[in-house]
């Protein structure tokens, strides 16, 4: 089953590198983290920089529990990742949960 998509692009109206972070983003391991994340990047995509781009390759290289832990206030933010991307994130009006 493809995953599902939070009014984001398709896969072929992005760049190499953003293609490849939207299939990294909905391809998590666990339902919740990829509505969490990849919603998030749905969302959010189009309006970052390269370096909030960078920011969010690295972030995503981290485990699903401390990225969900972080977004939902459950575990501390790393000095390296606080600021408006996971204040952002932290929000979690992006998520939209199909109900079916």
């Amino acid at each position: 089953m493809p995953a599902p998509h939070c009014n984001g692009a398709g896969m072929s109206e992005l760049s190499p590198r953003l293609a490849r972070l939207k299939f990294r983003a909905w391809h998590r391991g666990t339902r919740e983290a990829d509505y969490m994340i990849g919603c998030f990047f749905d969302r959010f995509h189009a309006e970052w920089s390269d370096e909030d781009i960078t920011l969010f390759e690295t972030i995503i290289e981290e485990e699903d529990v401390d990225i969900m832990g972080w977004a939902l206030g459950t575990m501390s933010v790393p000095e390296e990742y606080r600021g408006p991307m996971i204040e952002r994130m932290m929000k979690l009006d992006y998520v939209e949960i199909p109900r079916d």
